[in-house]
């Protein structure tokens, strides 16, 4: 099969395609869209950038279009996203892919108001774009009725997992009927999305697109050793000097991209940010304004990057190298879209060599070292018997024993030390005359404990973490304290091992 006209697709779709430019038809399509419009469940193991978004919505369109749901228009396909941008995307592709066919879609997510959602499903839709947690909270307010659902999809199924989303699968598909068609794609086959398939398809027939198949063989890929300061530096040096024109910059944390992005404002690089702690409002922004050049730079952590399909990416960065390879693939994917090519740069620090390893294994080839760049760190290259996985401290493998947060021999300065442990005397001493003490005296804070009586050896002093360094009030001084008896001492000397968890408090 060479073009979609050999797929015996709606002629009202094959027009559609045609506005679109699309004539010939990708592995995946090609593959999944004849046995789906024989009525077969497809199990597809595909990246996003392979097409699979038209390998279903095709079809199940096809379908529609040849019966009538009958009037009010019931819900007969439902299409569930794990993230609100893969959602919108999907949506939009069911609007170009139907703009002739009698049939209305919706998307619902949430992070916006429900209002224009719910007035929606009143019309009357044929096909659903949902993100598990909206349909719900729709459905048990009586707006979302799925007893009528004809095809089932279930996309990017692995990251819909990774976010916790595996019981609120386990109940949508009870509110279905038994008797449809199931589509699932993930990105990769972990035993999780086996069991999930196993309980949801029905002989299904298998879809296999190798990520290598599709993308990475057009993509230029480096790696830089850095040390974790310096990346940022890295990065403004390679966008200035590679001129980029679109770029995607990945992230690990929500906070780290957030960061970044105001960095590299602050550079003169317009750029904006993208991930879960947005609101959808600002999120939809940050993607438009990339989409129409008016950023080229947007930096994104995984999981908000679903539904990121933008042609003209020309570079990826992975600011932070991700924990699973196969993340590493997605990530690239971005680029080197509808044949073109692209480049792809990866910052490697001291910690993150063994996922490099687990990468370069994944790929079955070492990625080429970039090193001409003021900031090369030969400490973080990974050694020969690396294995993949986080490695702390250096590059020779493995977890330290020791880190490097506070150990049990850290002393910290406690300025309430000194009044608590001579009201402990007073409490254990009752009938002893006071005695004035004077700085240092033994007397006046008892044998030294891990938290009093100030540092050693000229160390600096440093404020404990949960105390008012202007002079809060000590536990004793407030209301119902309890009394140094109560706190456990023993013989008129403070219990140890109670001092240390009090001081730490």
């Amino acid at each position: 099969m060479t073009t979609f006209a050999d797929l015996d697709l709606d002629p009202r779709l094959l027009t559609a395609l045609d506005d679109e430019g699309y004539r010939t038809p990708t592995p995946v399509q090609s593959q999944a869209i004849p046995a789906l419009l024989n009525g077969r469940d497809v199990l597809g193991v595909a990246q996003t950038g392979t097409g699979k978004t038209a390998a279903f919505t095709l079809p199940i369109l096809h379908q529609l279009a040849a019966t009538d749901g009958g009037r009010p228009r019931p819900i007969r396909a439902l299409m569930l996203t794990p993230t609100r941008e893969l959602a919108a995307q999907i949506g939009d592709r069911l609007r170009v892919y139907g703009r002739h066919l009698p049939l209305f879609s919706t998307v619902i997510f949430g992070g916006v108001g429900q209002s224009a959602q719910v007035k929606a499903l009143r019309r009357g839709v044929d096909l659903l774009v949902a993100t598990p947690g909206r349909l719900l909270d729709l459905h048990d307010q009586g707006f979302v009725d799925l007893s009528q659902v004809e095809h089932f999809v279930l996309d990017e199924a692995d990251r819909m997992l990774d976010m916790g989303f595996s019981n609120d699968v386990e109940r949508i598909l009870a509110l279905m009927p038994s008797r449809r068609q199931n589509l699932m794609f993930s990105a990769t086959m972990p035993t999780s999305i086996e069991t999930l398939a196993n309980n949801m398809l029905h002989r299904p027939f298998h879809v296999a697109i190798q990520p290598d198949e599709s993308t990475t063989g057009r993509i230029e890929q480096y790696v830089a050793f850095v040390q974790k300061q310096d990346k940022s530096a890295l990065l403004i040096d390679l966008l200035e000097g590679q001129m980029v024109a679109c770029g995607i910059v990945f992230t690990r944390t929500k906070h780290g991209a957030h960061r970044l992005a105001k960095q590299l404002s602050k550079a003169g690089i317009p750029a904006d940010s993208i991930h879960g702690d947005k609101s959808q409002t600002a999120r939809t922004r940050a993607l438009e304004a990339f989409r129409n050049g008016e950023v080229f730079i947007l930096v994104a952590t995984d999981i908000a990057s679903r539904g990121i399909d933008v042609d003209d990416v020309t570079h990826v960065f992975n600011f932070d190298l991700p924990n699973e390879p196969e993340v590493y693939v997605h990530r690239i994917g971005r680029t080197a879209r509808a044949g073109k090519e692209g480049l792809a740069y990866s910052f490697c620090d001291e910690t993150e060599s063994g996922y490099l390893v687990g990468i370069q294994r994944l790929l079955e080839e070492e990625i080429e070292v970039m090193e001409d760049h003021p900031y090369h760190h030969p400490k973080a290259i990974p050694s020969p018997d690396q294995k993949p996985g986080r490695v702390k401290g250096f590059q020779g493998g493995g977890y330290q024993k020791k880190g490097t947060g506070r150990g049990s021999n850290m002393r910290r300065y406690d300025r309430g030390a000194p009044k608590r442990n001579q009201q402990q005397r007073r409490s254990t001493q009752p009938n002893r005359p006071q005695q004035a003490s004077k700085p240092g005296d033994r007397r006046s804070s008892g044998r030294p404990q891990h938290g009093g009586g100030g540092p050693r050896n000229g160390s600096p002093q440093r404020p404990s973490s949960g105390r008012n360094p202007s002079g809060g009030r000590s536990n004793q001084s407030r209301p119902g304290g309890r009394s140094g008896q109560q706190q456990g001492q023993r013989g008129g000397r403070p219990n140890r091992h109670r001092q240390q968890n009090r001081d730490r408090r």
